[in-house]
Formats: C-alpha cells, sequence, structure tokens
C-alpha cells in the first residue's frame, strides 16, 4: 500500500513540474499592451488584422480582447510563459510561450499546440506559432 501512495505521489510530482516550468511573478508585465507587429506560421500579418486588439495583464491574470473578449491566468519567468484560458473561445486551453521585454516592448512567441516552448522568436515553417511584438499602451 505505502509503495503504491509513493509511486502516485512521485508520478503526480514529475507530471505537475513538467506543466508549471513558470512561476508567478507578478507586476513585471502589468498593463495594457497593444500589438505593433504579428507573425502566424512565418507570415506577417497585416496591421489591419489586429487594429483595435489589447493585451491587460494583472498580477497573474490576463484579457485579451479581439473580436471577442479570451480571459485566462497566466504564469511567466525566465523568459517562459504558460497561459491557461478561463473564459472566451480559449476556455480550457494550455499555451506554451517565450517571451522578452526589451526597447518598451514585449515580444511573445506561442505555440498554440501547447505541447512545449518554442525554440526561438521565429514562426517560419510553425504553422502553430505566432508570434506578437506589443508596446505598452500609454496612460491618457
Amino acid at each position: 500500500m505505502r509503495a503504491i501512495i509513493f509511486i502516485t505521489l512521485v508520478l503526480f510530482g514529475a507530471g505537475y513540474g513538467e506543466l508549471r516550468h513558470t512561476s508567478i511573478q507578478s507586476g513585471k508585465l502589468d498593463g495594457a499592451w497593444l500589438p505593433v507587429k504579428e507573425e502566424f506560421g512565418g507570415k506577417t500579418v497585416p496591421p489591419s488584422t489586429f487594429e483595435g486588439q489589447t493585451l491587460v495583464i494583472s498580477d497573474s491574470t490576463y484579457t485579451f480582447t479581439a473580436e471577442s473578449v479570451d480571459k485566462g491566468v497566466v504564469k511567466y519567468g525566465d523568459g517562459k510563459m504558460d497561459i491557461y484560458g478561463k473564459e472566451g473561445v480559449n476556455t480550457g486551453k494550455h499555451f506554451a510561450a517565450i517571451y522578452k521585454f526589451e526597447n518598451d516592448q514585449l515580444a511573445i512567441c506561442y505555440n498554440l499546440k501547447g505541447d512545449g516552448y518554442p525554440g526561438a522568436f521565429d514562426t517560419l515553417g510553425k504553422p502553430l506559432y505566432f508570434l506578437c511584438v506589443f508596446k505598452k499602451e500609454v496612460s491618457k
């Protein structure tokens, strides 16, 4: 009986660790972000397509507004990001992404399949990779 409990705990712990490489770092990316460049599967998305979209990060939650509103939990750290959809079209989905913040821009490269983090900020030849570069919205 103890062996079964021990094995269950080890397997659960290993699986849990595999899913959560990131940690919550509240505040670092907080704010409203506007896309300035998008790329999907190696192709540049025309700016008119993402005009009016907004990403708002507040502590460990996000709201992405486009044609519809998508809300969920975001965990990030060490250049990696895990996004868990809770409301909207991505409810129940997990996306693995990498991010970098430099020159006042936030770049996020998403693996929409969710089976691993992208290796680079490049979508060429990767039909389920989406790259978005954001600039922080200036307070009015």
